[in-house]
Protein backbone atom coordinates (compact mmCIF):
# COMPACT_ATOMS: atom_id res chain seq x y z
CA UNK A 1 0.00 0.00 0.00
CA UNK A 2 3.00 2.72 1.28
CA UNK A 3 4.24 1.80 -2.05
CA UNK A 4 1.53 2.73 -4.25
CA UNK A 5 0.94 5.76 -2.45
CA UNK A 6 4.36 6.80 -2.96
CA UNK A 7 4.32 5.76 -6.99
CA UNK A 8 1.00 8.19 -6.96
CA UNK A 9 2.49 10.92 -5.12
CA UNK A 10 6.02 10.42 -7.51
CA UNK A 11 3.36 10.47 -10.70
CA UNK A 12 1.03 13.39 -9.24
CA UNK A 13 3.54 15.79 -8.13
CA UNK A 14 5.29 16.00 -11.37
CA UNK A 15 1.93 15.99 -13.43
CA UNK A 16 1.04 18.64 -10.99
CA UNK A 17 3.99 20.70 -11.72
CA UNK A 18 3.25 20.23 -15.54
CA UNK A 19 0.04 21.62 -15.11
CA UNK A 20 1.59 24.64 -13.04
CA UNK A 21 4.17 25.12 -15.57
CA UNK A 22 1.56 25.05 -18.36
CA UNK A 23 -0.40 27.42 -17.10
CA UNK A 24 2.62 29.44 -16.13
CA UNK A 25 3.35 29.73 -19.66
CA UNK A 26 -0.25 29.55 -21.37
CA UNK A 27 0.48 31.51 -24.72
CA UNK A 28 3.90 30.51 -25.23
CA UNK A 29 4.42 28.39 -28.44
CA UNK A 30 5.95 28.76 -32.07
CA UNK A 31 4.05 31.55 -33.99
CA UNK A 32 6.07 29.93 -37.60
CA UNK A 33 4.51 26.91 -39.11
CA UNK A 34 6.99 24.94 -41.56
CA UNK A 35 5.62 23.23 -45.26
CA UNK A 36 8.63 21.44 -45.91
CA UNK A 37 9.81 24.90 -47.47
CA UNK A 38 11.79 27.04 -44.99
CA UNK A 39 9.86 28.61 -42.06
CA UNK A 40 6.69 30.59 -42.55
CA UNK A 41 5.02 33.33 -41.54
CA UNK A 42 1.70 32.97 -39.73
CA UNK A 43 -1.43 35.83 -40.24
CA UNK A 44 -4.63 34.93 -38.24
CA UNK A 45 -3.90 31.21 -38.14
CA UNK A 46 -3.03 31.13 -41.80
CA UNK A 47 0.56 30.15 -43.22
CA UNK A 48 2.54 31.98 -45.48
CA UNK A 49 5.11 31.90 -47.14
CA UNK A 50 8.80 33.54 -46.98
CA UNK A 51 9.44 36.66 -49.21
CA UNK A 52 5.14 36.77 -49.44
CA UNK A 53 3.74 39.71 -49.29
CA UNK A 54 0.53 40.93 -47.71
CA UNK A 55 -1.64 44.15 -46.94
CA UNK A 56 -3.64 44.55 -43.95
CA UNK A 57 -4.76 47.72 -42.34
CA UNK A 58 -3.06 50.05 -45.08
CA UNK A 59 0.33 49.03 -44.63
CA UNK A 60 2.33 46.13 -46.95
CA UNK A 61 3.95 43.15 -44.30
CA UNK A 62 6.61 40.98 -46.09
CA UNK A 63 7.41 37.42 -44.25
CA UNK A 64 10.74 37.23 -43.46
CA UNK A 65 13.32 35.75 -40.57
CA UNK A 66 14.48 37.78 -37.98
CA UNK A 67 18.54 37.38 -36.81
CA UNK A 68 17.66 34.62 -34.67
CA UNK A 69 16.05 32.81 -38.26
CA UNK A 70 12.90 32.79 -36.38
CA UNK A 71 9.23 33.95 -38.70
CA UNK A 72 8.87 37.77 -38.49
CA UNK A 73 6.75 40.79 -40.51
CA UNK A 74 8.40 43.27 -41.44
CA UNK A 75 6.04 46.54 -41.82
CA UNK A 76 6.69 48.06 -45.59
CA UNK A 77 5.31 51.09 -47.23
CA UNK A 78 1.42 52.78 -46.95
CA UNK A 79 -0.25 50.99 -49.63
CA UNK A 80 -4.01 51.84 -51.38
CA UNK A 81 -4.70 48.08 -51.64
CA UNK A 82 -7.29 46.85 -49.26
CA UNK A 83 -6.24 43.98 -46.61
CA UNK A 84 -5.39 40.35 -48.60
CA UNK A 85 -5.68 38.94 -45.41
CA UNK A 86 -8.55 38.26 -42.71
CA UNK A 87 -7.83 41.25 -40.05
CA UNK A 88 -9.90 39.88 -37.09
CA UNK A 89 -7.61 42.52 -34.57
CA UNK A 90 -5.83 41.45 -30.89
CA UNK A 91 -8.75 39.41 -29.90
CA UNK A 92 -6.30 36.76 -28.35
CA UNK A 93 -3.28 35.87 -27.27
CA UNK A 94 -0.88 35.87 -30.52
CA UNK A 95 0.83 32.46 -30.40
CA UNK A 96 -0.10 30.03 -32.93
CA UNK A 97 -2.18 32.57 -34.61
CA UNK A 98 0.19 35.73 -35.60
CA UNK A 99 4.35 35.63 -36.03
CA UNK A 100 6.50 38.28 -34.51
CA UNK A 101 5.84 41.98 -36.08
CA UNK A 102 1.88 41.31 -36.92
CA UNK A 103 -0.14 44.07 -36.42
CA UNK A 104 -3.60 44.08 -35.40
CA UNK A 105 -5.97 46.61 -34.30
CA UNK A 106 -6.93 46.34 -30.83
CA UNK A 107 -9.82 45.12 -28.97
CA UNK A 108 -11.12 44.54 -25.53
CA UNK A 109 -8.73 41.83 -24.75
CA UNK A 110 -5.72 44.41 -25.19
CA UNK A 111 -7.37 46.54 -22.51
CA UNK A 112 -5.19 47.62 -19.76
CA UNK A 113 -5.10 49.76 -16.40
CA UNK A 114 -2.99 52.89 -15.68
CA UNK A 115 -3.77 52.86 -11.91
CA UNK A 116 -7.54 53.14 -11.27
CA UNK A 117 -8.05 54.16 -15.28
CA UNK A 118 -8.84 52.06 -17.46
CA UNK A 119 -7.96 52.01 -21.06
CA UNK A 120 -9.90 50.98 -24.10
CA UNK A 121 -7.52 48.55 -25.92
CA UNK A 122 -9.30 49.45 -29.36
CA UNK A 123 -7.97 52.82 -29.15
CA UNK A 124 -4.30 51.62 -30.39
CA UNK A 125 -2.95 49.46 -32.95
CA UNK A 126 -0.66 46.09 -31.49
CA UNK A 127 1.58 44.46 -33.07
CA UNK A 128 3.19 40.78 -31.67
CA UNK A 129 6.26 40.99 -30.02
CA UNK A 130 8.80 37.85 -29.32
CA UNK A 131 9.94 37.94 -25.29
CA UNK A 132 13.26 36.16 -25.74
CA UNK A 133 11.99 32.95 -24.25
CA UNK A 134 10.15 31.54 -26.71
CA UNK A 135 6.75 33.64 -26.06
CA UNK A 136 4.50 35.96 -27.90
CA UNK A 137 2.59 38.90 -26.53
CA UNK A 138 0.95 41.91 -27.97
CA UNK A 139 2.59 45.34 -27.99
CA UNK A 140 0.73 48.78 -28.35
CA UNK A 141 2.59 49.84 -31.49
CA UNK A 142 0.69 53.24 -32.11
CA UNK A 143 -2.80 55.03 -32.37
CA UNK A 144 -5.61 53.43 -34.18
CA UNK A 145 -5.58 55.81 -36.90
CA UNK A 146 -2.50 54.03 -37.99
CA UNK A 147 -5.01 51.46 -39.38
CA UNK A 148 -7.00 51.91 -42.24
CA UNK A 149 -9.85 49.86 -42.11
CA UNK A 150 -11.02 48.27 -45.37
CA UNK A 151 -15.10 49.52 -46.11
CA UNK A 152 -16.76 46.20 -45.51
CA UNK A 153 -14.43 45.42 -42.69
CA UNK A 154 -15.60 45.73 -39.02
CA UNK A 155 -14.30 47.69 -36.62
CA UNK A 156 -13.69 46.83 -32.67
CA UNK A 157 -16.39 48.40 -30.48
CA UNK A 158 -15.48 50.30 -27.00
CA UNK A 159 -14.72 48.19 -24.08
CA UNK A 160 -17.39 47.07 -22.08
CA UNK A 161 -15.00 47.22 -18.82
CA UNK A 162 -15.51 49.90 -16.85
CA UNK A 163 -12.69 51.48 -14.80
CA UNK A 164 -14.04 49.61 -11.61
CA UNK A 165 -12.22 46.75 -12.63
CA UNK A 166 -8.67 48.40 -12.29
CA UNK A 167 -7.14 48.14 -8.53
CA UNK A 168 -3.43 49.24 -8.16
CA UNK A 169 -3.19 49.21 -12.01
CA UNK A 170 -4.06 45.73 -12.66
CA UNK A 171 -7.21 44.96 -14.66
CA UNK A 172 -9.04 42.72 -12.50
Amino acid sequence: MITAVRKAKAFTLPAAAAVTAGGLEFGVGTASASTGSGVTCLWAGTAHAQGATLAAGGRDFRCETDSRGAAHWSKGAATNRPSTVPNPGAYAHPARLFSAGAHQPGTEYTDYCVGSQLVDGADDVYRVVADGSGGFYWKAAGPISDWTFDPDSPRPGTSSRTASLCYEGNLT
